[in-house]
């Protein structure tokens, strides 16, 4: 671009994470000047997907010694302005990372038939087929990512599948959950009578916030002393509490109200159950709203940060420093993991991810499923862990082999928080159990988790910093946080309006505007 890239913008953005490429879009769609930065090579920052290759520079980066040094960077700066000099490097995007195969480098053919002998060559030999998330999550039918997707038309560059069923942990052993009236009725895991408490309660939580008066006296309560009270029994409570509410033994009854009931509302929209996967991964979805910010004029710029910020004396950012020169901005919008140190929040807490690529699924079935299984608490994990099951139908891995995500809330190191439920349902080599699937591949490592954080507290006041991802299974925290952000910027101006598709796009005035248009409530695939 040269001495013709633009000095001026009302909105500079600097990292292409969820929040950060929503506002970018946001600001973009209603006629906003937008320059979008990320020091990195790839997309999504902290909710990137890498195929194998990527994701072992991923692994490299953050396993480099955290670099504490100041950038030697000199903006000009003018009468009362201050420069806040940012990181050489930015800080390691996830710690206690540990990568570890479990299958030998080469396997010899032995020429019989049987179940297939993985090897690291081979798997390395498919590095394109992989889709490796740093934080996977899903999408509820109804939820505020899919109403958003769609009112602004972002939904055509996206693609989806159904979550093909909901499993949970009972008994020591995995159980499917009836989501549907369907399932309730045709499951032989509950008895006659446990069918009709259960669609009872279900209706109560759909209908509770029009009968206000049924909850009189719950509001202390927790969700569980409330099933405690409908004289559930303890198989369709664990069916209730942990699978559907997806809560805990301390969740407050409206809250897990207020969860049984979006995951009911959520049911029969595309499929049998209320959650759809991201095609290619979740890191697909900041990419979706990068692309609209693009064809309404934003630019866009990796492997550039910015080495100083310019503040004026009234604490108001004037510019940032990047590549030798100012770039001025009326607002500045920052990844959290691109923040000087003085910006940064003292302590927050941190979450325990895990990736294992195996040789089957957890479940087996006759067809490949996309399985969703909340893990409930034990003695050995005292708080639930989320699973996520992928087969190589939603292009997250070669055919054969399945990808298993795994999020829980940090205690100690990744690795300690979930070997305990990694071990129930993976063969680990040397385990000798022939009914479980064997491990391939596996990865653990800790993020933090800011969105809990204050994240205005030491910033200029025209500068927002947005919070990586949350322990949450859905996206809907950062398009929270996007609308507060957006709405301090410009209250006048619409949260990201319907974008035209291209045929509706009128280049002569003379023109009659086309009346019909072109529906992208599409049916994800089964």
């Amino acid at each position: 671009m040269g001495d013709e890239f633009p000095k001026e913008y009302d909105v500079i953005v600097v990292g292409t994470g969820m929040t950060e490429s929503i506002l970018a879009a946001a600001a973009s769609r209603v006629g906003k000047r937008v320059l979008h930065l990320d020091s990195n090579e790839y997309y999504g920052g902290l909710w990137a997907s890498f195929n194998f290759d990527g994701l072992q520079q991923w692994v490299n980066d953050c396993q480099k010694p955290k670099d504490e040094t100041e950038c030697a960077a000199s903006p000009q700066l003018d009468a009362g302005e201050t420069a806040v000099r940012m990181r050489v490097l930015n800080p390691p995007t996830a710690t206690n990372v540990k990568e570890q195969w479990h299958v030998p480098e080469h396997v010899e053919s032995s020429g019989e038939e049987g179940k297939k002998a993985w090897s690291q060559e081979e798997v390395k030999k498919l590095y394109r087929k992989f889709n490796i998330d740093l934080a996977p999550k899903l999408l509820y039918s109804r939820g505020a990512l899919v109403e958003l997707l769609i009112s602004s038309n972002i939904a055509r560059y996206t693609e989806f599948r159904n979550v093909s069923r909901v499993v949970t942990w009972h008994d020591g052993k995995l159980t499917p959950v009836p989501c549907s009236r369907a399932d309730v009725f045709s499951t032989q895991n509950i008895s006659v009578v446990e069918k009709r408490m259960l669609m009872n309660l279900l209706q109560e939580c759909t209908e509770y916030e029009s009968n206000p008066d049924k909850l009189k006296g719950n509001e202390t309560q927790t969700f569980l002393d409330f099933l405690k009270g409908k004289n559930l029994t303890d198989n369709l409570m664990h069916y209730v509490l942990y699978a559907i509410a997806m809560a805990t033994e301390d969740t407050p009854c409206i809250e897990g109200m207020a969860r049984t009931q979006k995951f009911l509302l959520s049911l029969g929209r595309y499929g049998n159950t209320p959650f759809l996967w991201p095609m290619y991964g979740s890191g697909e979805i900041p990419q979706a709203f990068c692309r609209l910010c693009a064809v309404f004029g934003g630019l866009y710029h990796l492997k550039r940060g910015a080495e100083a910020l310019v503040v004026g004396s009234d604490n108001v950012l004037r510019a940032i420093h990047s590549d030798g020169e100012n770039l001025k901005t009326n607002y500045l919008v920052m990844g959290l993991d691109y923040a000087p140190n003085s910006f940064l929040p003292e302590n927050s807490p941190g979450m325990s991810r895990a990736v294992f690529v195996i040789d089957g699924s957890i479940l087996p079935a006759e067809k490949e499923h996309l399985t969703l299984l909340e893990f409930p608490p034990s003695e050995e994990n005292s708080d639930p862990v989320t699973i996520i099951e992928v087969g190589s139908l939603t292009h997250a891995c070669p055919s054969g082999l399945y990808m298993v995500h795994m999020t829980t809330k940090q205690k100690g190191s990744a690795e300690e928080d979930l070997m305990p439920v990694a071990k129930k349902l993976l063969n680990f080599p040397g385990d000798g159990c022939e009914s479980k699937p064997n491990l391939v591949w596996s990865m653990f490592f800790n993020m933090n988790d800011t969105s809990t954080c204050d994240l205005g507290a030491n910033t200029p006041s025209n500068l927002f910093l947005t919070s990586g991802p949350d322990l949450d299974l859905d996206f809907d925290f950062a398009i929270k946080q996007a609308k507060e952000i957006f709405c301090k910027m410009y209250p006048e101006d619409e949260f990201l309006p319907r974008a035209p598709d291209p045929e509706e796009i009128i280049l002569d005035d003379d023109e009659e505007p086309k009346k019909e248009e072109k529906a992208v409530e599409e049916q994800p695939q089964e």
